[in-house]
């Protein structure tokens, strides 16, 4: 078992996606609130992007409106990071009308003893139950958080530096 905390929050008052630092050195966060408990999870960019578009989807394919979430959508201080989440997961309640977002610690391989195989601990766990209208706030709140990173090579679709970029499209040979 991982030595990090494991959460299970069955009903928070606070979930969302926030991002610290300028466009390309950005550290992103998933934050969720229960009362006095602050969890905050420290994810890669994709994570959000990737979870914002799943729960649209989910939200396009569950009858009914979503509702009004109550609340920011803004980190909330201090951003103590529990630990790196390594892979998220998707679900829905239909019985409780719940959002489940359940995230997993991102372990790294042990070094392994001479011959041996390392054994492999068992990551940390983080279950989020969201009403559908703090999956609705969340898409909104990614989907800014995209918009203010860097610019996309209009050529091959990666991120660009203000000073530019290499594009591998053009081979090296021209810089947009």
């Amino acid at each position: 078992m991982s030595d990090n905390p494991s959460f299970e929050v069955d009903s928070p008052d606070h979930f969302t996606a926030g991002a610290v630092g300028p466009p390309g050195q950005r550290v992103f966060y998933l934050q969720s609130r229960d009362g006095n408990r602050l969890i905050t999870l420290k994810v890669e960019k994709e994570h959000v992007r990737a979870l914002a578009e799943y729960l649209g989807g989910l939200l396009a394919r569950v009858k009914g409106a979503p509702g009004a979430a109550r609340g920011g959508t803004e980190l909330i201080e201090p951003l103590d990071t529990a630990w790196d989440v390594g892979s998220l997961a998707v679900g829905y309640d239909e019985s409780q009308d719940r959002v489940v977002v359940e995230a997993s610690e991102l372990i790294e391989p042990a070094e392994a003893e001479e011959g041996a195989p390392a054994p492999e601990p068992d990551p940390a766990m983080a279950r989020f139950r969201i009403t559908r209208a703090q999956a609705a706030a969340f898409v909104e709140r990614a989907n800014e958080l995209m918009k203010g990173g860097r610019p996309t090579c209009p050529v091959c679709s990666r991120p660009m530096d203000p000073e530019g970029h290499i594009c591998p499209r053009a081979n090296g040979h021209v810089k947009h």
